[in-house]
């Protein structure tokens, strides 16, 4: 896994959802931003999400901050999200659904990232890959 720092600046973003329960596949383009001026780095992604027939404009918002661990991910509202470690795998139990991510750095700076979402509300599987412009 690399540093934090390492992933600072720009990110071409492309993600592919495949929802099990609505029976449809999303796509995402957009761009992501790390960047840090005092305190956490902030991740901020923006782009247009396409899911059946609905088009739209998207964004989300993370924190990054050093970890003994790794990196620490957290909401935009500082709430603990979950960690990036060598083992590149992680959870996070949003009650009542568990969120899986497993992250590859193999082939950096091209990285990608794939959550598996189960529970009884939600059933769908993100991947998401990033690149340098």
């Amino acid at each position: 896994m690399q540093p934090i720092a390492a992933f600072q600046g720009r990110w071409i973003v492309s993600r592919v959802i495949t929802d099990h329960r609505a029976g449809q596949t999303g796509h995402f383009e957009g761009e992501a931003r790390i960047t840090r001026s005092s305190g956490p780095h902030e991740y901020f992604e923006t782009g247009t999400l396409e899911m059946g027939t609905a088009r739209m404009r998207a964004t989300r918002r993370y924190l990054w901050s050093p970890d003994p661990d790794g990196i620490a991910i957290a909401f935009d509202d500082g709430r603990p999200f979950h960690i990036i470690t060598d083992s590149a795998k992680a959870g996070h139990f949003c009650d009542p659904d568990q969120y899986d991510v497993s992250y590859d750095f193999t082939n950096w700076p091209d990285w990608s990232s794939v959550w598996s979402v189960s529970g009884p509300r939600k059933s769908y599987v993100m991947t998401t890959h990033y690149r340098r412009p």
